[in-house]
């Protein structure tokens, strides 16, 4: 019919947006990461590990 091309919409701006929420939410999960990384618990184990791992006997 007529009125079915008139109706019909594009999707050309999609993945621009798409990238732009991708980027946010990466952005976000990467603050999120870095404050428990340093965190107390988590520096302290990190620090251990190392320390283990520099001291192994071979």
């Amino acid at each position: 019919m007529w009125w079915e091309g008139r109706f019909r919409r594009s999707d050309r701006g999609m993945t621009t947006s798409e990238y732009a929420v991708g980027t946010i939410a990466a952005c976000a999960f990467a603050a999120v990461l870095y404050k428990v990384v340093n965190s107390g618990p988590v520096m302290s184990a990190l620090k251990s590990l190392v320390e283990d791992a520099l001291d192994a006997k071979f």
